[in-house]
Protein backbone atom coordinates (compact mmCIF):
# COMPACT_ATOMS: atom_id res chain seq x y z
CA UNK A 1 0.00 0.00 0.00
CA UNK A 2 1.38 3.57 -0.75
CA UNK A 3 2.15 5.69 2.38
CA UNK A 4 0.93 8.87 1.37
CA UNK A 5 -1.64 10.16 -0.79
CA UNK A 6 -0.90 11.88 -3.98
CA UNK A 7 -0.81 14.99 -4.61
CA UNK A 8 -3.57 16.36 -6.48
CA UNK A 9 -2.46 18.04 -9.71
CA UNK A 10 -3.84 21.28 -10.39
CA UNK A 11 -5.69 21.61 -14.03
CA UNK A 12 -4.38 25.17 -15.31
CA UNK A 13 -7.07 27.29 -17.03
CA UNK A 14 -6.72 27.74 -21.02
CA UNK A 15 -4.86 30.84 -22.13
CA UNK A 16 -8.03 32.51 -23.86
CA UNK A 17 -11.15 31.79 -22.02
CA UNK A 18 -9.50 31.01 -18.67
CA UNK A 19 -11.67 28.54 -17.65
CA UNK A 20 -10.37 25.06 -17.05
CA UNK A 21 -13.40 22.71 -18.27
CA UNK A 22 -11.74 23.74 -21.29
CA UNK A 23 -8.73 22.36 -20.57
CA UNK A 24 -9.70 19.16 -19.75
CA UNK A 25 -11.72 19.17 -23.03
CA UNK A 26 -8.98 19.75 -24.77
CA UNK A 27 -6.86 17.38 -23.13
CA UNK A 28 -9.22 14.59 -23.96
CA UNK A 29 -9.41 15.64 -27.66
CA UNK A 30 -5.40 15.65 -27.76
CA UNK A 31 -3.02 12.79 -29.11
CA UNK A 32 -0.25 12.39 -29.19
CA UNK A 33 1.02 15.20 -27.04
CA UNK A 34 -0.08 17.48 -29.78
CA UNK A 35 -1.88 20.48 -26.95
CA UNK A 36 -1.10 22.96 -29.53
CA UNK A 37 -3.23 21.54 -32.39
CA UNK A 38 -6.10 20.01 -30.55
CA UNK A 39 -6.45 23.98 -29.13
CA UNK A 40 -6.38 24.96 -32.80
CA UNK A 41 -9.54 22.72 -33.63
CA UNK A 42 -11.68 23.79 -30.02
CA UNK A 43 -10.56 27.30 -30.39
CA UNK A 44 -11.34 27.42 -34.30
CA UNK A 45 -14.78 25.22 -33.65
CA UNK A 46 -15.94 27.64 -31.23
CA UNK A 47 -15.17 30.53 -33.81
CA UNK A 48 -18.05 28.46 -35.77
CA UNK A 49 -20.68 28.16 -32.92
CA UNK A 50 -19.82 32.06 -32.55
CA UNK A 51 -20.54 32.65 -36.07
CA UNK A 52 -24.06 30.46 -36.16
CA UNK A 53 -25.12 31.79 -32.72
CA UNK A 54 -24.48 35.62 -33.26
CA UNK A 55 -28.28 36.34 -32.55
CA UNK A 56 -28.67 34.84 -29.40
CA UNK A 57 -25.76 36.74 -27.90
CA UNK A 58 -24.12 34.48 -26.21
CA UNK A 59 -21.14 33.33 -26.45
CA UNK A 60 -19.16 30.38 -27.56
CA UNK A 61 -17.94 29.77 -24.32
CA UNK A 62 -21.70 29.43 -22.70
CA UNK A 63 -23.18 27.43 -25.73
CA UNK A 64 -20.15 25.29 -25.23
CA UNK A 65 -20.87 24.85 -21.50
CA UNK A 66 -24.36 24.40 -21.96
CA UNK A 67 -23.88 21.34 -24.48
CA UNK A 68 -21.59 20.06 -21.58
CA UNK A 69 -24.16 19.92 -19.33
CA UNK A 70 -26.97 18.59 -21.81
CA UNK A 71 -24.67 15.28 -21.81
CA UNK A 72 -23.69 15.09 -18.65
CA UNK A 73 -25.52 11.85 -16.88
CA UNK A 74 -27.32 12.63 -13.97
CA UNK A 75 -27.49 8.98 -12.91
CA UNK A 76 -24.94 6.06 -12.55
CA UNK A 77 -25.41 2.66 -11.94
CA UNK A 78 -23.06 1.13 -9.38
CA UNK A 79 -23.42 -3.10 -8.19
CA UNK A 80 -24.96 -3.64 -4.86
CA UNK A 81 -24.62 -7.14 -3.88
CA UNK A 82 -27.87 -8.28 -1.94
CA UNK A 83 -27.57 -12.21 -0.49
CA UNK A 84 -26.42 -13.69 -4.06
CA UNK A 85 -27.36 -11.64 -6.53
CA UNK A 86 -26.10 -8.24 -7.59
CA UNK A 87 -28.12 -5.68 -8.42
CA UNK A 88 -27.51 -2.13 -10.60
CA UNK A 89 -28.87 0.18 -8.36
CA UNK A 90 -29.02 3.57 -9.66
CA UNK A 91 -27.19 6.58 -7.96
CA UNK A 92 -27.18 10.50 -8.55
CA UNK A 93 -24.13 11.91 -9.91
CA UNK A 94 -22.28 15.28 -8.28
CA UNK A 95 -23.45 17.98 -10.45
CA UNK A 96 -19.41 19.18 -10.08
CA UNK A 97 -17.92 16.06 -12.24
CA UNK A 98 -17.92 16.89 -15.65
CA UNK A 99 -14.62 14.85 -16.98
CA UNK A 100 -17.41 12.18 -17.68
CA UNK A 101 -19.17 14.16 -19.92
CA UNK A 102 -16.47 15.15 -21.94
CA UNK A 103 -15.13 12.01 -22.23
CA UNK A 104 -18.24 9.97 -23.06
CA UNK A 105 -18.77 13.03 -25.78
CA UNK A 106 -15.91 12.58 -27.61
CA UNK A 107 -15.72 8.52 -27.62
CA UNK A 108 -19.76 8.95 -29.09
CA UNK A 109 -19.03 9.99 -31.95
CA UNK A 110 -21.50 8.39 -34.88
CA UNK A 111 -18.43 6.85 -36.48
CA UNK A 112 -16.03 6.35 -33.06
CA UNK A 113 -12.84 7.72 -34.64
CA UNK A 114 -11.10 8.23 -31.67
CA UNK A 115 -9.19 5.12 -31.66
CA UNK A 116 -5.21 4.84 -31.83
CA UNK A 117 -4.76 4.98 -35.24
CA UNK A 118 -7.10 8.34 -35.75
CA UNK A 119 -5.92 11.99 -36.52
CA UNK A 120 -6.97 14.84 -34.31
CA UNK A 121 -8.64 16.40 -37.12
CA UNK A 122 -10.49 13.67 -38.24
CA UNK A 123 -11.93 13.30 -34.69
CA UNK A 124 -13.55 16.41 -34.40
CA UNK A 125 -14.98 16.69 -37.90
CA UNK A 126 -17.32 13.62 -36.36
CA UNK A 127 -17.64 15.29 -33.60
CA UNK A 128 -18.64 18.23 -35.60
CA UNK A 129 -20.91 16.27 -37.77
CA UNK A 130 -22.85 14.67 -35.09
CA UNK A 131 -23.33 17.64 -32.84
CA UNK A 132 -26.37 19.62 -33.66
CA UNK A 133 -24.97 23.15 -33.96
CA UNK A 134 -21.54 22.21 -36.14
CA UNK A 135 -22.75 21.18 -39.64
CA UNK A 136 -19.85 21.76 -41.78
CA UNK A 137 -16.53 19.80 -41.03
CA UNK A 138 -13.07 21.19 -39.82
CA UNK A 139 -11.33 21.96 -42.74
CA UNK A 140 -7.83 23.56 -40.88
CA UNK A 141 -8.36 26.85 -42.15
CA UNK A 142 -10.96 29.32 -40.67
Amino acid sequence: MRKTKPKKRIMLPDPKYNDPYVTRFVNNLMFSGKKNLAFKIFYDSLDIIGDKFKSEGKSPLEIFKQALDNVTPQVEVKARRVGGATFQVPMERKTASNCCAISLRLRSSPTSTLKRNSTPIRSMSSISRSSTFLGRRYSGSA
